[in-house]
């Protein structure tokens, strides 16, 4: 006679693996509650109740959501793979509100998707740098996401702290022209002599070289037709200074 031996049960893994698979369930349907769910499953919210209460998702559920919203069989039980079957697009939670993704985006532009596809989704917000001697008159309203790879991020600062914002002058150039686009990682304000940041001085925002003086900031050009910008330290101006961020990647239109 062979003895079966079973491993014990793990509630904590397990309740952590269902409710991973709850929660793709919801992003795949768009919904956020338990009720919505129920409704998009065509079931009562009674039995996602019970659900919880066994930690088991019927498969049935992964079925009827997998054909209904086209989407992966795999993804929804495992979380691997594309999220979508297909070339079906998958639009965000409340899309039809703020920020909604464009019909025919890529469905890794769903904020909710991007993280399962390797990306995140950096705003750009709806503000123009001012490289030399302009404004800046902060809307404070994105305009945009742009999809980057997570792991070329992380490699250059904290993703979550990032923002996307034009350039506008030429006090810069060559090295960024007016209309550029500048990666910021506002994590990074800590002056590193030489750096490329995103300062603010008084109502104006300013991408520069910041070198650290004696008692003083300097804030350099890159065109030489700009001097540089002193500020000293210990006097009234100094209130006035800010560095916003750190800029750490560029890019650039050339047809507009």
């Amino acid at each position: 006679m062979l003895a079966a031996s079973l491993a014990p049960f793990d509630e904590k893994a397990a309740t952590a693996e269902f409710l991973d698979v709850l929660g793709r369930l919801k992003q795949a349907t768009r919904t956020t509650t338990d009720t919505d769910l129920a409704k998009a499953l065509g079931i009562k919210q009674g039995a996602v109740s019970a659900a919880k209460r066994t930690l088991q998702i019927p498969p049935v559920w992964i079925a009827k959501i997998s054909k209904g919203f086209s989407v992966s069989a795999d993804w929804l039980f495992y979380g691997t793979g594309p999220m979508q079957r297909g070339n079906t697009q998958i639009a965000p939670v409340g899309a039809q509100n703020a920020n909604p993704i464009p019909e025919g985006e890529p469905q890794w532009m769903s904020p909710e998707a991007a993280p399962s596809m390797g990306y995140s989704l950096i705003p750009k917000v709806k503000a123009r740098l001012a490289a030399g001697t302009g404004s800046l008159e902060t809307e404070g309203e994105v305009i945009g996401y742009y999809a980057f790879k997570t792991d070329f991020l992380r490699r250059k600062g904290r993703p979550k702290k990032m923002v996307l914002m034009d350039v506008l002058g030429d006090s810069m150039e060559p090295e960024i022209w007016n209309g550029d686009t500048v990666l910021i990682d506002e994590s990074q304000n800590e002056i590193l002599a030489g750096g490329l940041f995103a300062v603010g001085i008084d109502s104006a925002v300013l991408v520069k070289y910041v070198d650290a003086l004696p008692g003083k900031l300097s804030f350099r050009s890159r065109n030489e037709r700009y001097a540089p910008i002193e500020v000293d330290m210990s006097g009234d101006l100094a209130e006035t200074v800010r560095i916003i961020g750190r800029v750490v990647w560029s890019c650039r239109e050339y047809v507009r």
